[in-house]
């Protein structure tokens, strides 16, 4: 008899167990594939919302500008700028491991040199040339040529679609120029900006430290004025400019051809009018941090009050004008409340994706207006 009864109670533990087993749901791959497009898409519309409509309430918080006077600008954006070095450029900290070399080299129509500095086990590369007359006694300015994907140092002397010979203008009008080599072409910068992000540091991060040991070093040159130092990049070269400059004071004025831009738009609204880095599959232009706090109105405040000259064609792929100008007004405004609007310029012109020669060395005249070639 308790045979009997132990029997049932365990064939009555069992039933559920047998019939949940007959009735577990088996998806089918559609199924299955529609379930994680689901999710993905559940994903992307939660960080696009982070992004996109909790932008201006989020930089509200962070940013906390004191527009009194432009030594307390500079002040007040000290904690934003923290967070732009350690969250989002990450420069890694580099030391100079031997003297830095000099080999003549030249350039289309000018005699330049090759600088070479070993920083560990990697080094600092770039070309220079100096006007007729730079020496002892009569230093000139510096402006340092960055080039874009694509391009080498070589390339902004060079008088193509893009750049237009500009480093060889500004030669001509009294300059010196100082162009490193920076990393080119989208898989090579994919590769290096997916090893930086394990090693929490970023490529322009860097390119930005190797920068830096190369100014030690140049502006110590009697030949050039370490009190005028400008930055002029083009594509690529322009968002180095517009991300070294909040992080390295001796660049005192800047110019960004071909790469400013309606941030949030530009990086993750979907959009015919401009192309997206996604499609060329630039992984390399996505950074860490980098909507937090700093669209490209945010990051001015941090370059004010030093001068930027902003320069897009109405024809440059990279963004649908109407946008430049909405976020270049926006930029303004932190000039403007300190009685600086002179000091930033937008040249928006009928051409593509380029530098505007003329009207950049008019910006550096200006604004390095002591020196007289």
């Amino acid at each position: 008899m308790m045979r009997q009864l132990v029997t049932m109670l365990t064939a009555m533990i069992l039933m559920p167990v047998a019939l949940s087993a007959q009735e577990a749901k088996v998806l089918t791959s559609e199924e299955d594939e529609s379930r994680i497009d689901s999710y993905e898409k559940e994903l992307e519309n939660y960080l696009l919302r982070y992004m996109i409509d909790g932008y201006d309430a989020r930089a509200a918080l962070a940013w906390q500008r004191d527009y009194s006077s432009p030594d307390a600008l500079i002040r007040s954006v000290v904690p934003n700028r923290l967070r732009w070095e350690k969250h989002v450029i990450k420069p890694p900290l580099l030391k100079k491991t031997g003297e830095m070399s000099r080999k003549p080299y030249d350039l289309p129509g000018v005699k330049g040199e090759w600088l070479e500095l070993p920083l560990g086990n990697i080094s600092a590369r770039a070309v220079i040339a100096y006007p007729k007359g730079a020496g002892k006694g009569r230093p000139v300015p510096l402006v340092v040529a960055l080039h874009g994907i694509g391009s080498g140092p070589e390339t902004p002397f060079e008088n193509g679609k893009s750049y237009h010979a500009y480093a060889k203008a500004l030669l001509d009008a009294g300059f010196a120029v100082l162009a490193p080599l920076n990393m080119r072409t989208i898989p090579r910068r994919n590769n290096i900006e997916r090893l930086a992000r394990l090693a929490d540091v970023s490529l322009p991060g860097i390119e930005l430290a190797r920068l830096q040991h190369l100014l030690d070093i140049v502006l110590a040159d009697e030949r050039i004025d370490e009190n005028q130092v400008g930055a002029w990049g083009v594509s690529l070269g322009g968002m180095a400019t517009m991300f070294w400059m909040p992080l390295e004071p001796r660049i005192k004025a800047g110019i960004v051809s071909a790469w400013f831009n309606h941030r949030i738009n530009k990086m993750v609204v979907s959009d015919e009018r401009y192309s997206s880095f996604t499609k060329n599959n630039e992984e390399h232009a996505y950074f860490t941090g980098w909507l937090s706090e700093f669209s490209d109105h945010d990051v001015i405040s941090m370059i004010c009050p030093r001068p930027v000259q902003i320069q897009h064609g109405k024809k440059d792929g990279i963004a649908y004008w109407p946008q430049v100008v909405e976020e270049f007004e926006r930029s303004k405004l932190h000039y403007e409340r300190l009685g600086l609007g002179d000091r930033i310029s937008l040249e928006l012109h009928d051409g593509g994706h380029e530098a505007l020669a003329a009207e950049g060395i008019q910006f550096f005249k200006k604004w390095f207006k002591d020196y007289r070639p």
